[in-house]
């Protein structure tokens, strides 16, 4: 159970915490936190729910390279993930994960980073953009039914 006392569970393809995709039940967390606005130190309330997701994820970095991580959550928005290697705020990156409902390969920001965590903002594709907001009303219908809203 995470800190808000709140745990979905949802039967469809999913992952598990070896992070590969195998099917079957899975469970995700929603991530009810408040994000600090860049440089103000403003907190304000997130604009999707995040869930957690704990996946492989790719990213391709132009001062870096290809460097290899795993997700901690999704958002419609966004993803958080943690790296080893430092990736400059501000960069335009590649992300290559896998989702319930497809491969996904998605431009993002690097928006955010606390010590080894990053938070990368979804740019652009219409295609990746409708699985990544299938994936989150799954979780969100699955939510509600569960009543942990």
């Amino acid at each position: 159970m995470g800190r808000y006392g709140k745990r979905l569970r949802i039967k469809s393809p999913l992952f598990r915490a070896d992070r590969e995709y195998v099917g079957g039940d899975s469970e995700l967390e929603p991530q009810k936190q408040p994000a600090a606005r860049p440089g103000r130190g403003i907190v304000d309330n997130r604009r999707q729910p995040r869930f957690k997701l704990e996946v492989k994820i790719s990213i391709n970095s132009r001062t870096c390279g290809l460097l290899k991580g795993h997700t901690v959550d999704i958002s419609e928005s966004g993803i958080s993930a943690i790296l080893r290697i430092e990736v400059p705020l501000g960069e335009l990156v590649e992300l290559e994960f896998t989702l319930p409902f497809g491969h996904v390969v998605v431009y993002a920001l690097v928006r955010q980073k606390r010590a080894f965590r990053y938070g990368f903002q979804f740019v652009g594709s219409d295609s990746t953009k409708e699985i990544i907001q299938a994936t989150c009303r799954q979780l969100a219908v699955e939510q509600t039914l569960l009543g942990e809203s």
